[in-house]
């Protein structure tokens, strides 16, 4: 069988009113939840028990939430009603110059000044926030050095192909000269036996060179 209605009244026995309430409670919660997420919406819900007990659940912020409450009625009073309009821009600046002074004070107190009044518990956030702020700074500057690392790694390894590249352009100019000077030689042993001695010029016949020579050799004359 299903169960049957309940009758919107209240609840007159304490325990029942009390259990009602809880599951009710959780349920509406649940169901704001569930809104928020489902509808990218901002929800915004405030409890009060038969007690006095608070019950809240704000998707984003509750006083953002609040905050954005009044504007709007705000701004539909004053479509409503065109003659409060100075008055609502004089709201509106007082709520930026309110919302200023919070930063500032916020700002003065992440500088380490007029902390004098806070409590061991607000500074304790006060401190995770500075934590917080620093594990980021170091993320960030470990990143950026990171990334110089490896730029400078992939200049080295440019650097150091260039310079492969040019000692093999060395060896192998070193070997033509290597194979010009046996040349020279074999040609100075061919005019020895012919009888005719041939001495290149800044070579003295006596020394056995040991080093490259380098050879210039000129265009020959056009004629007419």
């Amino acid at each position: 069988m299903g169960r049957g209605k309940i009758a919107i009244r209240r609840i007159d026995n304490s325990t029942s009113r009390q259990v009602t309430f809880s599951k009710r409670r959780k349920g509406l919660l649940k169901k704001a939840k569930e809104l928020a997420i489902l509808c990218d919406a901002e929800v915004g819900l405030v409890i009060f028990s038969s007690t006095g007990k608070l019950y809240e659940f704000a998707s984003t912020s509750m006083k953002s939430i609040i905050q954005r409450y009044n504007t709007s009625k705000e701004e539909h009073q004053q479509i409503v009603n065109p003659l409060s309009e100075a008055k609502f821009w004089q709201r509106e600046a007082a709520i930026l110059r309110e919302q200023l002074e919070i930063l500032r004070e916020n700002h003065r107190q992440l500088m380490g000044q007029q902390i004098t009044g806070l409590g061991v518990k607000d500074l304790q956030n006060l401190e995770s926030q500075l934590e917080m702020s620093l594990r980021g700074v170091r993320m960030k500057k470990e990143q950026i050095l990171t990334n110089e690392i490896q730029e400078l790694n992939r200049k080295g390894t440019i650097i150091h192909q260039e310079n492969v590249e040019l000692y093999k352009k060395v060896n192998l100019i070193r070997q033509e000269n290597i194979e010009l000077y046996r040349k020279l030689c074999s040609t100075m042993d061919n005019s020895s036996a012919n009888g005719s001695t041939f001495v290149p010029y800044g070579l003295n016949a006596r020394e056995e060179p040991h080093i490259p020579i380098h050879l210039q050799l000129s265009q020959p004359e056009h004629q007419d």
